[in-house]
């Protein structure tokens, strides 16, 4: 049984809980506090040494970083598959991941959040602007590439979800919980509706987790 040390409002925890649900895998969920700063702590730097979530534990391996965990698990169980066979398409869809995992969410994840508030003096209006403006920036480009795309179905890539909606749909939520106006981002809602639809992304949304209450 795989083991997932993770915070239910973590973007990355949640990019790979959808994760492992679209490929059917069972889990033990271990809940990591932030708040409560679980994660610097030794039992979980035993694990992490960086103090981060998600990991993901197997027998003996022990798994950090949420892309690698994800390519690690497309690699493993490679059915059903979270990336196209054709190189070229694979290519986009990482594309479309990567600029949620490496230019908008590591702009407003927690310790950066932290940082603005703590060690620069930030005020939550302040915070919330900072937000914004890296995901609004990701999300204009995101909007673009998939309307680009005509031959997308209701997904970020074809007519089944991929590695890049696992990514999309966490940003969608930090975008709602840091007041993102999502109106100019018509495709990007409606792909967040069509995975709302699909059970691997319910069961794996912040707050039906069991830490969120």
């Amino acid at each position: 049984m795989l083991q997932l040390h993770n915070f239910f409002r973590s973007g990355t925890s949640h990019r790979l809980r959808i994760a492992l649900n679209l490929k059917g895998l069972p889990y033990d969920y271990v809940a990591v506090s932030l708040p409560k700063e679980e994660h610097l702590g030794a039992a979980f730097k035993a694990l992490n040494p960086q103090g981060l979530v998600p990991a993901l534990v197997d027998g003996d391996l022990v798994l950090t970083q949420s892309p690698a965990i994800i390519e690690w698990l497309e690699e493993r169980f490679p059915e059903p598959a979270l990336l196209p066979a054709d190189p070229q398409d694979r290519a986009r869809v990482r594309a479309l991941a990567a600029v949620v995992g490496c230019d908008i969410h590591p702009l407003n994840n927690r310790r950066v959040l932290e940082y603005l508030r703590h060690s620069l003096k930030c005020d939550e209006a302040a915070v919330l602007a900072w937000c914004g403006t890296w995901i609004a920036s990701g999300f204009d480009a995101l909007e673009s590439m998939l309307a680009a795309d005509t031959q997308r179905g209701d997904f970020c890539f074809g007519s089944g979800p991929t590695l890049a909606d696992a990514y999309l749909v966490p940003q969608v939520e930090s975008a709602r919980r840091f007041k993102v106006d999502l109106t100019p981002y018509p495709l990007i809602v409606a792909i967040d509706q069509a995975c709302g639809q699909l059970d691997a992304f319910t069961r794996a949304a912040p707050f039906v987790q069991p830490d969120a209450s």
